[in-house]
């Protein structure tokens, strides 16, 4: 039989009193933990929690038979190497054109590159990310820790994270970016994009396809140097090219 986790003791409340207030959850199972003040708030604080904990197993798990709780076993981890071919398609060279660049000099791959690298390496359904840990939610940032698992065995661990503005509203969006950020951070133990960790590669690839522009903020009129590629005709908003 398999349990959720049960659910945190502290949620994030939206009075202002208190930013953190004992969860309802926990108030009803504790009740002689808990003072007067404390159960108030959390009997009448609009209160967000995800909730979203991995699923425990109970009991002895046998990994021959029962599914793998993959919030703490590490199974598989460099148990052997992945096939020839599927190593090629991990190992293979990026092309130039899949390459981005960020206003900050960063160099990345978009997400779903690393994503169409995975299915042509495994096969859609041979990979996917198993959460670790609940989501910690900051009032700026989300982060939680994922596993990489590829043909049932567990490859890496990360943790992902996003920055998110404009209230709560924003979290969805920002769970997602938060397990894509996650995914990439894993992928570097497949050697997948290695390239964009080499400082000698970053120097010749910026020097061949990038410029670096003096640009202004539309609003505050700032002036800084900013990287674009030398393709784009413009950068992005809400900066313009001086």
């Amino acid at each position: 039989m398999r349990y959720y986790a049960a659910a945190p003791k502290y949620v994030k409340t939206g009075v202002t009193k208190k930013t953190y207030a004992l969860s309802p959850q926990y108030v009803k199972s504790k009740p002689e933990e808990v003072d007067e003040e404390a159960r108030e708030i959390a009997k009448d604080a609009p209160v967000t929690s995800l909730h979203d904990s991995p699923i425990i197993n109970n009991g002895v798990n046998n990994e021959t038979t029962q599914p793998i709780d993959w919030s703490d076993s590490f199974f598989g981890l460099g148990l052997q190497p992945f096939p020839r071919d599927v190593a090629d398609i991990l190992l293979a060279p990026l092309s130039s054109e899949d390459i981005e660049i960020k206003p900050d000099g960063l160099l990345y791959l978009p997400e779903i590159k690393y994503r169409r690298i995975l299915n042509r390496a495994f096969g859609p359904g041979g990979w996917g990310l198993a959460p670790r840990t609940e989501s910690l939610i900051s009032p700026k940032q989300i982060s939680r820790e994922y596993a990489l698992i590829c043909h049932g065995r567990l490859v890496s661990v990360a943790r992902g994270e996003q920055d998110y503005f404009g209230g709560e509203e924003k979290i969805t969006t920002a769970l997602e970016g938060c397990k894509s950020n996650a995914l990439m951070r894993c992928c570097k133990d497949l050697g997948i994009a290695s390239e964009l960790w080499d400082p000698s590669f970053i120097r010749v690839w910026k020097k061949k396809y990038c410029d670096e522009v003096f640009a202004e903020h539309v609003t505050t009129k700032k002036k800084k140097k900013l990287w674009k590629l030398k393709s784009s005709p413009a950068l992005d908003y809400p900066y313009k090219q001086c």
